[in-house]
């Protein structure tokens, strides 16, 4: 027996474009080309863990406006059922979910991205993340199980990060918040090594450097 494989796009290459039936009419992924776009998969409509992750995405969406970004919502189900959901998360919660919802019936996004994984349960896709970057370059993957919802502010302060690193050439620490210290890239030569502990850095030894932006 053949084992399946489950593909997905690769970090820094280019996210795969689609055209796909919304909750907003159909969209293509190109058409936010010079935006960001946060992607996020759930297994299907009306399940209670993503429930509450709709919830807090919408309530956090002006969050990701403010960082030039989209987010973009996925299920295995039918535009009436995403309408039929969002009905009901506007009445048992007072949210409007003011993003569009992919209709995602025949799998074809799912399956572009890597979202169906079998092993993981009997529903059709895992709930994932993907930060493409303005650029249309994937920067960031993230696969959660079926029974721990999502951090919001995770997600933002990861795509924080990533804006921060693109714009300014530099890496960030773990825990690492806006205002923080960055990483100055390791030196690439031996010449180079010699000279970090001279340059202005908050020097730690040659390979870890911090400064402030």
């Amino acid at each position: 027996m053949v084992k399946e494989v489950c593909h997905h796009p690769r970090l820094n290459e280019k996210a795969p474009d689609f055209e796909a039936v919304t909750t907003h009419g159909k969209i293509k992924l190109s058409d936010y080309a010079n935006k960001w776009v946060v992607m996020f998969s759930h297994p299907a409509d009306f399940t209670p863990v993503c429930t509450t992750e709709f919830v807090a995405f919408s309530k956090a969406n002006e969050e990701f406006k403010k960082r030039n970004t989209q987010l973009i919502g996925l299920s295995i189900d039918s535009v009436h059922a995403h309408l039929g959901w969002v009905e009901s998360i506007e009445k048992n919660f007072g949210v409007k979910v003011p993003f569009p919802i992919i209709a995602d019936l025949d799998m074809k996004v799912a399956n572009l991205y890597g979202m169906v994984h079998p092993a993981a349960g009997s529903t059709a896709a895992v709930r994932s993340v993907f930060i493409i970057d303005d650029e249309g370059i994937l920067k960031a993957l993230i696969h959660y199980p079926m029974s721990n919802g999502r951090n919001i502010d995770e997600v933002i302060r990861l795509l924080d990060a990533l804006q921060t690193s693109k714009k300014n050439g530099v890496a960030t620490p773990a825990n690492w918040k806006p205002g923080d210290k960055v990483i100055v890239p390791p030196p690439q030569t031996q010449d180079d090594m010699y000279k970090r502990k001279d340059m202005g850095y908050e020097y730690i030894d040659w390979y870890l450097s911090y400064k402030n932006l």
